[in-house]
């Protein structure tokens, strides 16, 4: 009988128990011979393990260097969900190690969040809810004068991978007309999936309610900016879940306070955000501290498609339950790890 495949494993910032549960830990540990980095020097525990590793969970630099330590490596598995810049792509390509990363385990969680708080800025539950408080609610219609509904109306989709189409399930009831926006995928893609495309100021331009749900690239950061806050209808909705960088936040934030758009966001340019960030203070703006996706539930999902996706390389298959790193993009990813800005 073969011996079990080794895998140097390094969840940090990640907890062993937030990304899997006993049993899957128990049968991780079961199906493999499991290395783990337990707070030594990582520099002499990389060099010390990498070379009889089949497989890599950890967000930690792999460069040349590393890589040169680790003649067997298969896959490594970025549980922190990013694929962030501190691994030398190409030469995994050229290498045949696949870069995974789980990242669709928070599209659900995110989608639902997104559709809670669009509701919320259509009807102002959040506002009426602070009002009543504060024994200063309105009552019946005078409560509703800037309120509207989302079934029946118009929304864009900024960015359609696994949150936008996550999203798209979730308003099939409301019976919206969907605009989507992404420039790497076709028309014809987004027309199959059973979206409208349109151009990025079409988006901003036309619909009530819209999402930004893109992640962040090379092209797109910063480009919810004056300009395109400006093309939004009067008393239009945006909706920011994915990343803090695809907005200039100053920008957002005189938006809002015009009154001309409300704006809701699950993501700071600074997490957490300082007590006494002027942001706080800014109206017209529904706040979430970046917990749209992040659900136990969601977290130990990042273990179990983790696992299964090793048993499948392991078995000579090819991985289906998390994202590949792909040489036509994974360089202009921007996203900042969970540790830090977003």
């Amino acid at each position: 009988m073969s011996e079990p495949m080794r895998v140097l494993y390094d969840p940090e910032p990640r907890g062993t128990e937030e990304i899997f549960t006993s049993d899957m830990l128990a049968a991780f540990r079961a199906a493999f011979r499991v290395v783990e980095w337990q707070g030594e020097d990582r520099e002499s525990f990389y060099a010390r393990h990498l070379t009889q590793s089949d497989f890599l969970i950890s967000q930690q630099p792999m460069g040349r260097d590393r890589l040169d330590l680790a003649p067997k490596l298969r896959a490594i598995f970025n549980v922190e969900t990013n694929f962030l810049p501190n691994v030398d792509y190409e030469e995994c390509f050229r290498r045949g190690i696949q870069v995974l990363a789980p990242g669709a385990v928070f599209a659900l969680p995110v989608a639902e969040m997104a559709l809670g708080m669009a509701l919320s800025l259509a009807r102002n539950i959040h506002g009426e809810h602070a009002a009543f408080l504060q024994g200063k609610e309105k009552w019946l219609f005078e409560g509703n004068r800037k309120s509207e509904l989302l079934t029946g109306s118009t929304v864009g989709i900024i960015g359609f991978g696994d949150l936008g189409r996550a999203l798209h399930r979730l308003l099939q009831p409301f019976g919206c007309r969907v605009q989507a926006h992404d420039p790497w995928i076709s028309d014809g893609h987004l027309r199959r999936l059973g979206v409208e495309p349109a151009g990025f100021e079409t988006v901003m331009r036309d619909n009530r309610f819209v999402f930004v749900m893109a992640t962040i690239t090379t092209e797109n950061r910063g480009m919810i900016d004056a300009q395109a806050l400006g093309m939004m209808q009067p008393g239009a909705h945006l909706l920011l879940m994915s990343r803090a960088a695809a907005a200039d936040f100053p920008a957002l934030c005189a938006t809002a306070a015009s009154g001309k758009v409300s704006v809701a966001t699950d993501v700071f340019p600074v997490e957490p955000l300082p007590k006494d960030d002027p942001i706080r203070s800014v109206p017209n703006i529904l706040f979430s501290p970046h917990r749209a996706g992040a659900l136990p539930l969601a977290l130990h999902e990042i273990g179990e498609r983790v696992l299964e996706d090793m048993q499948l390389i392991e078995r000579g298959l090819a991985p289906v339950a998390c994202r590949k790193a792909e040489r036509e993009t994974v360089a202009r990813f921007r996203s900042m790890p969970v540790s830090g800005s977003k």
